[in-house]
């Protein structure tokens, strides 16, 4: 079960590198007003919450105690997140204060993970 644990956390990170890359690569272009959400921001964000609710499953299924506020919070931030990206998508340009919330979330979700024990 440890190697299937592994496994979700590497695609769970790899699918925020996608969502944090695809901002990080575009904030010159935010600056100027000409930001938009790549597929794989999308795909970054939805390969985040299919790996994260297999995750809490996982543990769930093993007896293991879970933190649900904390799962909470990350899963409303995410949902907020995909919600943007999914429907700014196909826009040539988003705001920028639009696409910074978008980085602003993803950053805050990667430190409520981090440091919240």
């Amino acid at each position: 079960m440890d190697v299937l644990i592994h496994a979700l956390v590497g695609l769970h990170i790899i699918g925020i590198a996608a969502l944090l890359g695809g901002f990080l690569s575009q904030m010159k272009a935010m600056g100027k007003g000409e930001a938009r959400m790549s597929p794989g921001m999308l795909h970054g964000a939805l390969t985040m919450l299919v790996t994260g609710v297999a995750l809490v499953g996982v543990h769930q299924s093993q007896g293991d105690t879970l933190n649900n506020i904390k799962i909470g919070i990350k899963l409303a931030l995410l949902i907020v997140i995909l919600g943007l990206v999914y429907v700014k998508r196909d826009e040539e340009k988003v705001a920028a204060p639009l696409f910074g919330t978008v980085g602003a979330l993803t950053a805050t979700n990667v430190f409520i993970a981090v440091l919240w024990v």
